[in-house]
């Protein structure tokens, strides 16, 4: 008997019909001899109406009160998929976050997860029941509600499969699996049979929007193997495994892109040691990610340091950059949103020579002008406008071979 977790995002669960769908199927998984947890999303865009009559009531919203609101949405639909499983005859509960013993740190609307204690769900597949989990949010070590920030429904999932030691954690979704590119992007993109966990990492960190990044890091480390589907068609998906070392892997398995990043670039900044140490830090005490980073040769003593970070930081970003401004010496800080990032991914680079000249070729050919490049052993990103990055992405899908039969 294996133990399967089954995670129903949003669209999933979206309406009495869709949650009637994924009723049906937990019961034919628990038919075939397998226990089964279930972790669901609010309903549809149910989150997203939360928030507006937030900002409608006022526009101060204390982090403690709004991760109260926000984990309404999980908890409705927590319960009526035990109702609905009720109406099949399946015997199941309901858990809130704290209630299966997710405890996090003290950081509202973005928390996480310190310890699992998921006796009480030990306990109900012990009774025959199946447990049903409000994702996205657990208890904070100072006993408040927290939620777990942006697609927190998949490291709920994930780290109960990993307190559970299940054999296998099942992402429902509205795609099919994990793609060679955007589908919308490019028509001819294919569903990737298997892909490795690093594979996976560098796909959700550079546009790949089917996985969130905390959730396979921690899959990563855990073991947790990985099965991303459609709930809308049931059929198998992806599998997000360890790699394996006696298989040939492929060169690029995906294209991936992202426009929702902007460049800064502090310009003039003296070329001497702890100036940029002294400017990242103070975006780091603020909170701000940066990503791709480029600093220019220097010349006559100074140089240009360029950085991007997501358009929601970009007032933050450059609010403190000019209070730094001064102090490190930089002539200028200037911002761009109207950039774009394309990247290729794929474990077999790291043993394969003319893949940058090729992709680098590739754009050149069609007049896509390259302005900040980084790489790792799997992955190289190219920055571009953002008009540009379709483009870029089809171009480098037909020419790395991707492009489906």
């Amino acid at each position: 008997m294996a133990l399967v977790v089954q995670k129903y995002g949003g669209t999933s669960v979206g309406d009495p019909e869709r949650i009637r769908a994924v009723a049906e199927h937990i019961a034919r998984t628990r038919a075939a001899g397998n226990d089964v947890v279930v972790v669901v999303s609010a309903m549809g865009k149910f989150t997203d109406e939360l928030i507006r009559m937030a900002d409608e009531v006022s526009p101060t919203r204390p982090p403690r009160e709004l991760d109260m609101l926000l984990t309404s949405g999980e908890r409705i639909s927590m319960a009526l998929v035990c109702m609905a499983l009720a109406a099949l005859g399946v015997d199941s509960a309901s858990f809130t976050g704290s209630q299966a013993g997710i405890i996090t740190d003290t950081d509202h609307t973005r928390a996480k997860i310190l310890e699992m204690r998921p006796d009480r769900i030990r306990e109900a597949l012990d009774d025959g029941l199946v447990p049903v989990v409000a994702g996205f949010q657990g208890v904070s070590t100072e006993r408040d509600i927290t939620t777990l920030g942006r697609g927190g429904s998949d490291v709920t999932a994930v780290a109960l499969a990993a307190a559970l030691k299940a054999d296998v954690c099942e992402i429902y979704t509205d795609v099919t699996g994990v793609f060679s590119a955007d589908p919308r992007v490019v028509s001819k993109a294919r569903r990737l049979a298997k892909v490795s966990f690093d594979e996976m990492m560098e796909i959700a960190a550079t546009g790949g929007r089917v996985l969130m990044l905390r959730s396979v890091e921690f899959a990563r480390r855990h073991g947790v193997p990985l099965h991303v589907r459609s709930s809308f068609t049931w059929e198998p998906g992806t599998w997000i495994v360890e790699e394996d070392p006696t298989m040939e892997e492929a060169v690029v398995s995906a294209i991936t892109d992202d426009t929702s990043e902007a460049k800064v670039t502090v310009g003039g900044v003296p070329d001497r040691p702890g100036v940029a140490a002294h400017l990242f830090r103070e975006l780091a005490n603020h909170g701000i990610n940066v990503d791709m980073i480029v600093q220019n040769t220097s010349e006559r003593g100074t140089t240009d340091i360029s950085f991007t970070v997501a358009k929601t930081d970009l007032d933050a970003a450059r609010t403190q950059c000019l209070e730094v401004q001064e102090s490190i010496g930089a002539a200028q800080v200037t911002t761009d949103d109207g950039i774009g990032r394309v990247s290729i991914v794929g474990a077999g680079m790291k043993s394969s020579p003319g893949v940058t000249a090729l992709m680098f070729e590739t754009l050149s050919e069609h007049g896509i002008n390259i302005e900040m490049i980084s790489t790792s052993s799997i992955r190289i990103s190219c920055v571009v406008r953002a008009d540009r990055v379709a483009d870029a992405v089809r171009y480098l899908h037909t020419a790395f071979g991707l492009d489906a039969a």
